[in-house]
């Protein structure tokens, strides 16, 4: 019987880790490396990535905590073990903070604990105040220059991402805290800040101008997240067990968990990287789920996509400049920057020749979580709503009972109130044609099925085309049309012929929609 393997799911302190025996992947030689070639660090990583584990290594790090590293790398690397005095503010406790003197409040909060942890007298004064003297005052106190790590320094500021004057006012009191980093580089050993997004300009940006930022930097790619060498050695029998319970070769289950929680890339020489949420999960649970969406999604974003007017059918095989997906978030044009920082959209390749990017989903955690979560914020549904339609769809799809599928989808469509996202009113025959467009593809991509729409031929385009493992989907819609219609359409032009190819059945769908009504009004199917 194999002893029990203790997780580390959820938990981001690195000493109850160790002292628990939990499974740790060892990046400390890593942490070594970055400590020495850079004073001040800034590190961009999606939700749910480590970061926060992250930190913590480096607080006990730089506290001098040798007896937590025996067994690292760093165990063996590092010669003189000094403790230097650390200031770890988690700035994730400003979330949800619905009244901006809250804020500050916890600012305060933090700043208390850091002075009766130090046993210095509590001062008065600004956030930022307090701060610089803090860091000042513990370099002349103890002799060794100050350590300061900031978790997450966006998240007081993602909550008013869309309400511009409470942003600018909460802009303000972080800036004047986030300077004193700045002001006080003499005093400071080692500055590590990790968040989602780049506010450009708080002080912290703009005038740290010797700041490191490896979010990119192909050296440290791997610093957050599992690769897939790591997966194989540190989780190998957890690997088998999940093999045995889907009763499956092992080398399938490493497949199957490599669609459905790697493919993140942090560069164009990034390795691929797996969601170690979602994978650590995967382990203890003993089940492929969608653990990253379970934990929560972020509001900001859906709203950033309403406000620029996002098309959720070019989310796919994006070819991009960095100068478009990588820029602050002040400077964003499109919800682009968020959807790539915060780990929505990934680099899949890149081209040297161009210097463009290209971008898409990462795997099929992502790309069914969010065409869920689209589903339900942005038509007024619940969760439980979309996925249960969802549930009755696909098993009928399973069952090659397109007559059934279809039935789900006339009945679905028609309890959504308005489509209410990406888009002006309807208010003419095109656009509501797209609206339903945008309805099927995202039924259709709630199955990590490649779903393609406005497909150039030969004889014109494709409304839509799904490929899914046993069939091909050949799809055209009519608002004002009917179903007849829009099977000759596809006949007619030879929608069809491409896919012949592809050794599997395809499947001509004409569909008729009704204005009236809102939903499916007549299907005709020809296989």
């Amino acid at each position: 019987m194999l002893p029990m393997r203790l997780y580390t799911a959820g938990i981001a302190d690195f000493e109850r880790i160790r002292q628990d025996g939990r499974i740790y992947i060892d990046k400390t030689d890593l942490i070594y490396k970055l400590t020495r070639e850079s004073q001040f660090v800034f590190l961009s990583r999606p939700r749910r990535f480590g970061k926060s584990l992250l930190c913590s290594t480096l607080e006990y790090y730089f506290q001098g905590r040798k007896g937590l590293f025996e067994g690292l790398a760093i165990g063996e690397l590092e010669k003189d073990w000094k403790q230097y005095p650390v200031l770890h503010f988690d700035m994730s406790a400003c979330k949800n903070k619905y009244e901006i003197g809250q804020i500050i409040e916890e600012l305060h909060s933090q700043l208390d604990y850091h002075e009766r942890k130090y046993k210095r007298q509590k001062s008065e004064g600004s956030p930022g105040t307090r701060f610089k003297e803090l860091i000042q005052g513990l370099h002349e106190d103890m002799g060794l220059k100050t350590v300061v790590i900031l978790d997450e320094y966006d998240a007081p500021l993602l909550d008013y991402l869309n309400k511009p004057v409470e942003l600018e006012q909460v802009r303000r009191i972080m800036q004047e805290f986030y300077q004193m980093v700045k002001v006080c580089d003499k005093d400071e050993q080692f500055v590590f800040i990790t968040g989602i997004t780049k506010f450009s300009q708080l002080s912290i940006f703009s005038t740290l101008n010797n700041l490191t930022n490896i979010s990119m930097d192909g050296e440290y790619t791997a610093l957050c997240g599992i690769t897939k060498d790591e997966m194989l050695t540190v989780f190998d029998p957890d690997i088998q067990t999940l093999a045995d319970r889907y009763h499956c070769p092992k080398e399938e289950m490493i497949d199957m968990l490599k669609q459905q929680y790697d493919g993140y890339h942090f560069g164009e020489d990034s390795q691929d990287i797996f969601n170690p949420y979602s994978l650590v999960n995967a382990f203890k649970s003993k089940k492929l789920d969608y653990y990253w969406f379970s934990s929560g999604t972020p509001t900001f974003l859906f709203e950033a996509m309403k406000r620029f007017n996002t098309n959720i059918l070019e989310l796919e095989n994006l070819q991009v400049p960095s100068t478009q997906f990588d820029v602050p978030t002040e400077a964003m044009t499109s919800a682009l920057p968020l959807l790539y920082q915060a780990g929505y959209l990934t680099i899949k390749g890149y081209d040297f020749d161009r210097n463009k990017y290209t971008l898409d989903f990462p795997n099929a955690e992502v790309k069914v979580g969010f065409m869920e979560n689209f589903m339900a914020r942005m038509m007024n549904l619940g969760n439980t709503d979309s996925r249960g339609f969802a549930d009755d769809f696909y098993a009928s799809l399973k069952h090659h009972d397109i007559e059934e599928a279809l039935k789900s989808m006339q009945s679905f469509f028609a309890s959504i109130p308005y489509l209410d996202f990406g888009a002006k009113e309807l208010d003419d025959i095109a656009k509501y044609e797209a609206y339903y467009e945008v309805l099927t593809y995202v039924v259709f991509s709630m199955f990590n099925c490649r779903t393609f729409t406005q497909v150039k031929v030969a004889r014109g385009r494709t409304d839509l085309v799904v490929f899914m493992r046993d069939a091909v989907y050949v799809m055209e819609l009519k608002m004002r049309g009917t179903a007849q219609e829009a099977l000759d359409q596809i006949n007619s032009k030879d929608y069809a012929i491409p896919y012949q190819a592809e050794g599997k059945p395809v499947v001509k769908i004409g569909i008729a929609f009704s204005q009236e009504t809102k939903t499916v009004s007549d299907w005709i199917i020809e296989q």
